[in-house]
């Protein structure tokens, strides 16, 4: 069976396994000459200052300021939430 597992986890398990051999075992694996798994390469979505204005003209009050202060800091909503 063929489990999929995220990039980061395989290196993970893969220093792992390094870490035993070569620090607890102490066995050089000087032979395992492997490529690391890559992580994908992933494009943020933006949005338009269209699409941003479209979204500020539906908000109002409080929700408004909020909006303008994660879009004018470039925040994320928890980090806005934080404080």
């Amino acid at each position: 069976m063929e489990d999929k597992v995220a990039a980061s986890t395989q290196n993970q398990a893969f220093n792992a396994l390094l870490f035993l051999f070569r620090e607890v075992l102490k066995r050089d694996l000087h032979f395992l000459d492997t490529e690391r798994a890559k992580k994908p390469s992933r494009i943020p979505v933006v949005l338009t200052t269209s699409e941003v204005a479209t979204i500020f003209r539906h908000l109002k009050g409080r929700d408004l300021l909020f909006a303008r202060i994660l879009y004018g800091g470039g925040l994320r909503h928890y980090e806005g939430l934080r404080f």
